[in-house]
């Protein structure tokens, strides 16, 4: 299991390295930009978790995760509830310290809360549709997790506002995710697939908000622009005396 999900934290921080290093020689800001590149992780994860609704190996696959999990641990963890908000969060906590991120308080805010937003109705939509039964047995909403979208969704939050700025930031976030997804695993709350599947919805939803940001800021956010004046003070030039004012429309 954790070589597994080990191999998929290489993936990201490999491909979101390659990505920076093309930017630093390129020297441009795509974070709004499209790019098909950026479907691969989340599409492959996605496909995988969908791949296992089905599939008899990876049922099998599940099972035997959750047959290992159950043999070595004794006592649950649930650092998970907690740990899922973690790398958003970090964001703010960056920003609180003076360490400054790509966006300002309110356009980071309306670009976490649009991922949000497009994860959980994903989520949820899923949930109600699969009706997978949780490895513990406790309820018919196991896929895909969500404890694991919403930390996927905060890292590649906490990667993209500060890929700039040192790319350790971003693989430290994507680490607390990868750790959220491994303990939903080990509190016997999800099968792997459940996690594969919400890690690329996470990491999807966040690249949309992206995406689409500019948009939203065009057509739904945009700031209203109101008359103001500034009064200037009395001047004299030897000849005159005034006062001056600017007003801008």
């Amino acid at each position: 299991m954790f070589k597994t999900l080990l191999f998929l934290l290489l993936s990201i921080s490999t491909l979101n390295a390659q990505e920076v290093f093309t930017d630093s020689v390129q020297k441009k800001d795509n974070t709004h930009e499209f790019k098909f590149k950026q479907l691969i992780i989340p599409t492959v994860l996605i496909g995988y978790g969908v791949i296992g609704l089905e599939s008899d190996g990876l049922k099998l696959f599940n099972t035997e995760i959750k047959e290992e999990v159950n043999e070595n641990i004794d006592e649950k963890i649930t650092i998970d509830d907690f740990s899922q908000y973690l790398p958003a969060v970090s964001v703010y906590g960056l920003n609180a310290m003076g360490i400054k991120g790509k966006h300002n308080f309110k356009d980071r805010t309306i670009i976490l809360g649009t991922s949000y937003l497009l994860m959980s109705a994903t989520v949820l939509s899923l949930k109600s549709i699969t009706k997978v039964e949780r490895p513990d047995g406790s309820a018919n909403n196991s896929f895909p997790s969500g404890h694991t979208a919403t930390a996927f969704a905060g890292a590649e939050f906490l990667w993209q506002e500060y890929k700039d700025v040192s790319v350790w930031y971003g693989i430290s976030g994507y680490i607390v995710a990868v750790g959220t997804g491994a303990f939903r695993i080990y509190n016997d709350k999800h099968w792997l697939t459940d996690v594969a599947a919400g890690a690329g919805i996470g990491i999807l939803s966040t690249k949309v908000a992206y995406w689409i940001n500019p948009w939203m800021q065009e057509k739904i956010f945009k700031s209203k622009e109101k008359n103001t004046t500034s009064i200037m003070a009395p001047f004299y030039n030897g000849k005159q005396l005034g006062v001056g004012f600017v007003r801008s429309f």
